[in-house]
């Protein structure tokens, strides 16, 4: 028992961590595309890091609780009512038998993830239990009878989520998207590319664009009339098509490309990947080895302790019969 699947949203999924050691075996790494969110939902009910929940994007679903179910909503801001009243995103809240949940669309950013106490039960697959499938119409997600009071984040931490709704959130008509900063490394195949286009002009997101890659519009760049052979691409690769235009691999990305890769976003802009929706704009900016390595450890440093304050902290959820 848990949660019956009235609607299934846009696009909703399973995902934890994702599958490790899959990438050998032409399988994608997956899991939570903005990590981060992730983690913090999940210690927002008390779950250990790795914890299945549900990522939601654009646009989510409706739920209807079968027992006491403890949970929150946390990432991207979403419209989302609990019987029809308003409850507002990353705080928690328990639904009692019968009630319905709905999560509506995203006012910024791209995605979501709603986090049960205790965590939602799937099979694990290649040492994951992300899912390959979004949720269909009608299914049962099961997870433990909890309950638990409102619990949220301090300030210190909800500022640094408001990038959601001031730098993702869509323009107002006549207003261009606000500009996102990528920051990346340069690629194997930098060389092929005779000028600095990719870090001279803004990108748009193109719609054709989900959890396997970013899709961009702009300038053409000019590549060499040379073929690469397959080799091993990433989550973060920026791939230059035959066409002189960026994709930016996800977390879905395949294992293997033949397109040149100009540049990869580093570790601590990944999650950005996840949240970007679209018509937003993009500008990649080129960082050392470096400065890489420090934006990566500036950004465990902060996350890292606020997870487990979070998990431990006063007001943890009841699980009940």
């Amino acid at each position: 028992m848990g949660l019956l699947v009235r609607r299934p949203g846009l696009y909703s999924l399973l995902v934890d961590l994702g599958r490790p050691r899959s990438r050998s075996l032409g399988v994608p790494v997956g899991g939570a595309a903005d990590q981060a969110a992730f983690l913090l939902g999940n210690a927002l009910v008390g779950n250990p890091p790795n914890t299945p929940a549900l990522e939601i994007a654009f646009s989510g679903p409706t739920l209807q609780a079968e027992h006491p179910v403890a949970g929150v909503l946390f990432g991207s801001p979403m419209d989302c009512t609990l019987n029809n009243d308003p409850i507002p995103s990353g705080v928690t809240f328990s639904l009692q038998p019968g009630d319905v949940l709905h999560i509506g669309g995203s006012r910024g950013g791209a995605r979501a993830y709603f986090c049960v106490a205790g965590g939602f039960t799937a099979p694990r697959i290649l040492g994951s239990r992300s899912a390959f499938e979004p949720l269909p119409a009608d299914a049962r997600l099961d997870c433990p009878a909890s309950r638990m009071g409102a619990r949220r984040l301090p300030p210190a931490v909800t500022s640094c989520w408001q990038r959601f709704s001031d730098a993702t959130s869509p323009a107002e008509p006549g207003q261009a998207a606000p500009v996102r900063r990528l920051r990346v490394l340069d690629g194997p195949q930098r060389h092929w590319f005779a000028d600095d286009g990719l870090f001279t002009q803004l990108y748009e997101v193109a719609t054709a664009s989900n959890r396997m890659g970013l899709r961009l519009k702009g300038q053409p760049l000019t590549r060499p009339a040379k073929e690469l052979v397959s080799e091993a691409v990433a989550p973060g690769a920026v791939q230059i098509t035959n066409d002189g235009l960026p994709i930016v691999l996800g977390v879905d990305g395949q294992t293997i490309g033949g397109y040149p890769k100009i540049a990869h976003v580093i570790r601590a802009d990944r999650d950005e990947l996840g949240q970007l929706r679209p018509g937003d704009r993009v500008q990649f900016v080129r960082v050392s080895l470096e400065e890489a390595e420090e934006a990566a450890l500036h950004r465990q440093r902060w996350l890292q302790p606020w997870i487990e304050r979070l998990r431990y902290a006063e007001g943890a959820p009841e699980f009940v019969e």
